[in-house]
């Protein structure tokens, strides 16, 4: 019984003695802006900016725009799904009956389609490419406000009456928007003249580098070439037109890029990310190609100018620095730096640079960007690449005055932001680094 006094007593003093025994801190829950803090801290390219970033903070923009790069950016939770269909896929939100058009507004009917793709609604009714559309759903469009009046009749229209004027001849068509995956690589054939002998050039051009395309399996890749394997007997000079293309995924761009290498570097690169155990490291690798793909023979020029930017330079680089197809145009873009998409804690997407991409010589073109070969600035470049065609291969064309070369807008879709969309992206393993986050909180 005294035994128990005592250790009762000794239980009370304990307790009176604030310095010995206080509450347990449970561990801090975790938030969106600490968990893109950490990950910043981790794998940003650019550690000297890091010690700028405040610790603790509620906006995640104000975290993200604290640093210098323009490329690194947040996207929140109520946006990131979209932002994630767009890097990945070529799929038109909201649906689309399948086709592109120029907006000339000398003309009285304006609207020209100018793309019809593969196995849309469009195509398959049999609407013509290059046809005139007089009217959809009964409202002619005509002057400067068709180009407007057709956009929102095609946005909040689930089906569309389109009357199309082609070869003085004008057809109804009825068309059902359905869910759609546009094509990234397009065929045209230019500067044709069968009267005098002359096959034309054809320009192969390439828009992005995604993973669901038209080919939802293989991608811009697919595409590309799926293409060069039915046309493996053409012997005509081919162009791979990358002018505007802001670049994509990196396994799409080097693949495709190994389409026309038989062997060597394709690509190198320097990067930082997490260790196993959530540490930060840095890692170089290169990329080889491989032989025995069908653009390893052939004819060809690479066209490019100054909206061709980072996996688009991946790819020209990796081209032009191990065969002996040449660059013609402009200086590209010069966006030597990639980045990785992070799905974060509460479900935004974090795309942070974190590469830094040489040419496979080890050369850096980032602020720099690639010069041509064939310098084509103050020239129309179809014209220039033709007539580089004609100098290096022999290739007949046409009296370029006589413009038997459809216009570039007839024909090319151009993306002109490159720092918006595309880049050289890639995507980090979400398991791998959320629980590096969650290990480093204990």
């Amino acid at each position: 019984m005294f035994l128990r006094i005592i250790l009762a007593a000794t239980l009370l003093s304990l307790l009176g003695c604030s310095d010995f025994i206080h509450p347990v801190e449970s561990t801090p829950k975790p938030t969106e802006y600490s968990f893109n803090y950490w990950l910043l801290q981790k794998v940003y390219l650019y550690e000297d900016e890091l010690a700028n970033l405040p610790e603790d903070g509620d906006s995640v923009q104000v975290l993200y725009r604290t640093l210098v790069d323009p490329y690194t950016r947040y996207t929140p939770p109520s946006k990131s799904d979209d932002a994630i269909t767009a890097i990945n896929t070529s799929k038109i939100v909201g649906g689309d009956i399948g086709m592109r058009y120029y907006s000339n507004t000398n003309l009285e009917h304006p609207i020209i389609i100018t793309r019809v793709y593969p196995n849309s609604p469009a195509a398959r009714a049999g609407v013509p490419r290059f046809g005139k559309i007089i009217s959809a759903n009964d409202i002619e469009l005509t002057g400067e406000k068709a180009k407007a009046t057709y956009d929102s009749i095609l946005s909040y229209s689930k089906t569309i009456d389109l009357l199309v004027e082609h070869d003085d001849t004008s057809t109804l068509y009825n068309l059902t928007k359905e869910t759609l995956y546009a094509p990234t690589v397009f065929v045209d054939t230019l500067f044709v003249d069968s009267a005098n002998g002359t096959p034309g050039i054809v320009f192969i051009t390439i828009e992005g580098f995604k993973p669901t395309t038209a080919d939802q399996k293989n991608g811009s890749y697919g595409e590309l070439k799926a293409y060069l394997d039915s046309t493996a007997s053409d012997k005509r000079v081919r162009v791979l037109d990358l002018r505007n293309n802001p670049g994509g995924h990196v396994n799409q761009c080097i693949a495709m890029a190994d389409l026309f290498v038989k062997e060597g570097t394709l690509s190198s690169r320097n990067w930082r990310a997490l260790t196993a155990d959530g540490e930060s490291q840095y890692y170089s690798s290169t990329t080889k190609a491989k032989a025995g793909d069908p653009g390893e023979t052939g004819k060809y020029l690479i066209l490019a100018n100054r909206g061709s930017a980072s996996c688009a330079e991946i790819f020209i680089a990796a081209v032009t620095e191990t065969t002996d197809i040449p660059l013609v145009g402009e200086k590209t873009y010069g966006k030597g730096i990639g980045q990785t998409n992070y799905s974060t804690f509460a479900g935004g997407l974090a795309t942070i640079t974190d590469l830094e991409f040489l040419t496979p010589k080890g050369n850096s073109y980032h602020g720099i960007g690639i010069k041509p070969k064939y310098d084509c600035e103050g020239s129309p470049s179809e014209n220039c690449a033709a007539q580089v065609a004609n100098k290096l291969y022999g290739a007949k064309i046409p009296n370029l005055n006589k413009v038997l070369a459809k216009q570039a807008n007839h024909f090319v879709y151009y993306n002109t932001s490159p720092n918006l969309e595309g880049g050289a992206i890639e995507w980090n393993n979400e398991s791998t680094y959320l629980k590096a986050f969650k290990n480093s909180l204990f």
